[in-house]
């Protein structure tokens, strides 16, 4: 493959790349009372809007009046001021510094215990460095990781259920609290008391610093660990079932340096987006390209639709092709950070241990993948979700 056109075969209007296409065609709805919206242009003209407030995701929980409100769900100048001030721990120069470190060095325990055993699950794998690299970034180091991803996932139980019957939803939520009370306990608490008595340079010493209650610092933990961790363990699974299934792409990506790698793995991820769609609700009447929302109006953006807009993402929307942003003048993967004020504040964090992740892992000798994953949609979060990826090596030499 060159850096300028794609294979011959994915010429054609009709060649699809997406792997998770099928199971998601059916699943991605917006949320009942809400407009959905699928072209590139309106989509990112209505995330950039300061009119627009976040809605959606569970957001009626919390109010934006709360002075301990989570950031996520803030908007105008709080959320300017509350982004502002975690910025700092996202930029290119803090990955640079210090989260590189994290990534690598986890990257070399991951990959020396595959290379010891000679099989391991992929899924299992990407956690473990997603959990790490999030830890670090929040403040969450002084316990069991292992340990701390399996509470984390637990908590989530109450949206993998759904159910009409208030009863059930209930005692889902009451398991799901449990859980996120052991989180509490064992991860959240011991944290909070260690960066009390010496902070860090972390999110919890920050919140601590900005007088957040024990309450308030969980339900950001809870916020950072489900989009640090959760959704980069499955973009890195997609990410190298791609890469392994493609020859020449695998090859392309081996050879690159770190910037046409990341132009690789931006277009798989326009092309399968872990988060599918975006809610915003209109604070007024506002007018847009083509378009009109009045006051109290929720549009919800469709991610996945927005990113194969060909008049955005120009021929072949469909096909993978890494030189499209570059040639489209675009954020290679076009809306599948979101954008405006609420973009990703994690997502070079993702790029970046993803990159590094996959650079390591086919650099093992013998790499092959052994057990394609288990594709499945989780409802709750509106993703896709890959498990059982089984990949193998020729095991490490042992001394005599």
């Amino acid at each position: 493959m060159t850096t300028t056109e794609l294979p011959a075969d994915a010429m054609d209007p009709t060649h699809d790349d997406q792997k998770s296409a099928k199971i998601a065609a059916g699943r991605v709805r917006p949320e009942p009372g809400a407009r959905e919206v699928g072209g590139f242009g309106l989509g990112r003209e209505v995330l950039r809007s300061g009119q627009m407030l976040q809605a959606g995701v569970s957001g009626d929980r919390f109010s934006p009046e709360d002075r301990f409100c989570p950031v996520f769900f803030l908007d105008g100048e709080r959320h300017k001021k509350a982004r502002t001030a975690i910025a700092r721990y996202f930029t290119p120069k803090a990955i640079n510094t210090h989260h590189r470190l994290v990534m690598e060095r986890t990257t070399e325990r991951l990959l020396g215990r595959l290379r010891a055993t000679g099989t391991a699950r992929l899924d299992e794998l990407s956690y473990e460095l997603a959990v790490a690299v999030a830890a670090e970034i929040i403040g969450l180091t002084g316990s069991d990781q292992a340990m701390m991803a399996g509470r984390i996932e637990a908590s989530l139980f109450a949206t993998r259920v759904g159910s009409r019957n208030k009863a059930v939803r209930f005692g889902v939520g009451l398991v799901s609290a449990l859980h996120a009370g052991r989180f509490y306990l064992r991860d959240v608490r011991p944290a909070i008391r260690a960066r009390r008595a010496e902070r860090r340079d972390d999110v919890i010493s920050h919140l601590i610093d900005e007088s957040y209650p024990d309450r308030a610092i969980l339900v950001e933990c809870m916020t950072y660990a489900v989009a640090g961790m959760v959704t980069t363990r499955e973009f890195i699974v997609m990410a190298a079932w791609h890469l392994f299934e493609d020859d020449a792409l695998r090859a392309r990506f081996v050879a690159a340096d770190a910037a046409d790698q990341t132009a690789i793995l931006e277009e798989i991820l326009r092309l399968e987006p872990v988060a599918a769609m975006l809610h915003r609700r209109a604070e007024r009447d506002v007018a847009f390209t083509g378009a009109v929302a009045a006051a109290g109006d929720v549009l919800a953006i469709n991610i996945r639709a927005a990113n194969v807009d060909p008049a955005a993402v120009g021929a072949c929307p469909h096909a993978l092709d890494p030189d499209r942003g570059a040639k489209q003048k675009q954020v290679g993967s076009f809306l599948s950070f979101g954008d405006g004020s609420h973009r990703c504040p994690g997502a070079q964090v993702a790029m970046a241990e993803s990159r590094i992740f996959l650079d390591g892992l086919f650099a093992v000798p013998g790499i092959h993948l052994e057990r394609a994953p288990d594709l499945t949609w989780f409802d709750g979060l509106g993703s896709y979700e890959l498990r059982h990826a089984v990949v193998a090596c020729a095991p490490a030499p042992t001394a005599d």
